[in-house]
């Protein structure tokens, strides 16, 4: 794979010497591969022509829109669903820890104003809908659960397994433009300042409930700083949003469980399993 990023990189940076290729990581979709420390190069394995356009045309209008570091574009090429980012500063949250967590609240509250005060109709043509129903994602929260119940610490199943008992949630009202994968994996930090230095991988961003990037906050960060970020937010979470909240938070941990006990890394199930307490309960 080393060889084809180089051969992408001759194409469309001919003057650019590469003097080291680094794989940084693997996710679903996503093969990610840092150049001389400077350049990020993503591989998505799943990507159309169309859809690489489409996210390249979003990361310009994010770079606008966004008050948090967004990654800027120096090429894409849409046939092998590359696309090359300068390197923001900072460290993936999940990996590094900052000092005081609480400071990350009013940022992202401030972000999260911004990409869901967006105009939906203005944010169409840059990300697509995503109306993926609260029952389907009920069964499939146990089907990955009883592929690793036994993982599960025995004085914790119970909270899994009353929860999918629980019917899900009413369907949301109206849907905005969100991030709809914003884990700590993709929040970029200064440890030893508690300062947000960017917000990565907008693969999966889309029109849909607001409620799924708080569900990540929730689940990564804990109950105490989702209520922080609510308290910067410039809209509404009601009761049903927080039910939904909750409802995404947990399905999203079960899968992450799953994904981290199979094919991906080790690093999810250990997330998974260390935040299962505050998700559940």
């Amino acid at each position: 794979m080393t060889g084809e990023i180089r051969a992408l990189l001759a194409r469309h940076l001919p003057d650019y010497r590469v003097r080291s290729i680094d794989r940084l990581g693997q996710g679903l979709d996503n093969t990610v591969y840092e150049v001389n420390n400077e350049l990020l190069v993503r591989r998505n394995k799943a990507t159309t022509p169309e859809e690489n356009r489409q996210e390249v045309a979003r990361l310009a209008a994010l770079r606008e829109l966004s008050p948090l570091p967004v990654p800027e574009v120096v090429f894409a090429d849409d046939e092998s669903g590359v696309i090359a980012y300068s390197k923001l500063p900072g460290e993936p949250l999940n990996r590094h820890p900052v000092d005081d967590p609480r400071l990350l609240a009013e940022p992202l509250g401030e972000f999260l104003s911004a990409l869901h005060g967006a105009s939906p109709d203005r944010m169409r043509d840059l990300a697509p809908l995503d109306d993926y129903p609260a029952p389907t994602l009920l069964q499939e929260a146990e089907l990955d659960y009883r592929d690793v119940e036994e993982h599960v610490p025995e004085g914790q199943r119970h909270l899994v397994e009353r929860f999918l008992r629980e019917p899900p949630p009413g369907e949301p009202g109206s849907p905005r433009f969100c991030h709809n994968d914003l884990g700590a994996e993709h929040l970029l930090v200064d440890p030893a300042t508690s300062t947000i230095t960017g917000v990565i991988d907008w693969t999966d961003a889309a029109i849909t409930d607001p409620a799924h990037d708080f569900a990540l906050i929730h689940r990564d960060l804990g109950p105490e700083i989702f209520e922080l970020t609510v308290s910067h937010y410039a809209f509404d979470l009601d009761e049903a949003a927080r039910a939904r909240v909750l409802f995404y938070a947990r399905c999203a941990l079960i899968e992450d469980l799953a994904y981290g006990l199979s094919t991906g890394p080790r690093q999810y199930a250990e997330a998974a399993l260390a935040h299962l307490a505050w998700t559940f309960s």
